[in-house]
């Protein structure tokens, strides 16, 4: 929840929205499992978020998903399209095999950086330091002091921090991302040139793959929020959901 950072959503409300935002299982207050196991799928997640608007009596809304929130995103339009009012897909994919694999000093990298002591602060904040550092792209300063602020708050309000890793061993997303080209709900695609993980390509491909959807390129970011591509994500979202 906190890594959309307090700042960014006051901006994009300042244009006219009423932002949610929220912690996914296995994240920050929300319910966790033991490391290596979790108990739901990605139609879990997806669920979870139609619930959320639920809970705040929103039938429809705009949704924005990066990353790991943009596979729940898609799955939501595909499951729930009459909830979306448009959807935003930024710096994710529906993993077709025939595009780009990560960079692969992005795996050197992790597996580098593995971290055996989930009770150590100040270790903790060094593995998120380092594993964003090999995310960020070449256009823009990397500001560590940012991130390591936003660690340590992540540190502090977590139940059971380690238990974000289990993202990695989650699944049933792949009925549903075989399918994104049946997205029926306006679209606008957001990523960087710059992405290793997610390369540029799974970005045009989305945005090639689902009817009518808009893509805005970020020239030289990576897979990153970074603080100086603010303003043109909240235009474009912005832009976007006016063409409703």
């Amino acid at each position: 929840m906190i890594w959309w950072e307090e700042d960014f959503c006051k901006k994009l409300s300042n244009q006219g929205f009423h932002v949610i935002r929220y912690d996914n299982r296995d994240t920050g207050k929300s319910i966790t499992y033991k490391y290596g196991h979790p108990e739901y799928t990605f139609e879990d997640l997806a669920d979870d978020a139609v619930q959320v608007l639920d809970a705040y009596k929103v039938l429809k809304a705009h949704i924005v998903g990066m990353s790991m929130g943009g596979v729940i995103t898609q799955i939501v339009a595909l499951k729930y399209p009459y909830r979306l009012l448009t959807a935003s897909l930024i710096m994710t994919s529906n993993y077709d095999p025939d595009l780009p694999k990560k960079d692969s000093k992005v795996a050197e990298v992790f597996a580098r950086i593995n971290i055996n002591n989930w009770e150590d602060k100040e270790k903790v904040i060094g593995y998120v330091v380092d594993r964003s550092k090999v995310l960020a792209g070449p256009k823009h300063p990397f500001n560590e002091e940012k991130i390591r602020n936003l660690a340590r708050k992540d540190f502090d309000r977590a139940t059971h921090l380690q238990s974000m890793e289990n993202h990695g061993f989650i699944k049933g997303w792949g009925s549903y991302l075989s399918k994104t080209n049946e997205i029926n709900v306006l679209t606008l695609v957001i990523h960087g040139t710059e992405d290793p993980i997610i390369p540029y390509e799974h970005g045009i491909h989305l945005s090639e793959i689902i009817p009518n959807a808009v893509l805005v390129t970020l020239e030289g970011t990576g897979h990153e929020f970074h603080h100086n591509d603010w303003d043109e994500i909240i235009n474009a979202v912005s832009k976007h959901a006016a063409n409703l």
